[in-house]
């Protein structure tokens, strides 16, 4: 029987929306750069950096660059590759410590 490698079974689950903001979050709650590095594997599933820039009219250098380990991209740029991914932030309060009596 044919099987799929990691890669590409999960560039196919990243096709969906609700599982790329699930494979989202749980990355940034790994830190910034696994985050941004999250980021590329969810562009990748939906046609490629290539793809991704002309969706949202940045420069494909650019989010080469800002979508790596060491990358610092701008809110507005973060903003504008999340919505053409079809994923958006959300906030939620932190919860509080609650300490034993």
């Amino acid at each position: 029987m044919p099987t799929l490698d990691y890669r590409e079974h999960l560039l196919e689950d990243l096709t969906d929306p609700d599982y790329a903001a699930g494979y989202l979050t749980a990355a940034l709650e790994e830190g910034e750069d696994v985050f941004l590095l999250a980021i590329r594997d969810v562009a990748e599933a939906h046609g490629g950096i290539g793809r991704l820039a002309e969706g949202t009219l940045l420069n494909r250098e650019n989010l080469y660059s800002m979508l790596s380990e060491r990358g610092n991209p701008r809110l507005s740029s973060l903003m504008s590759v999340l919505r053409e991914l079809g994923v958006e932030i959300q906030f939620r309060a932190k919860p509080r410590d609650t300490k034993a009596a």
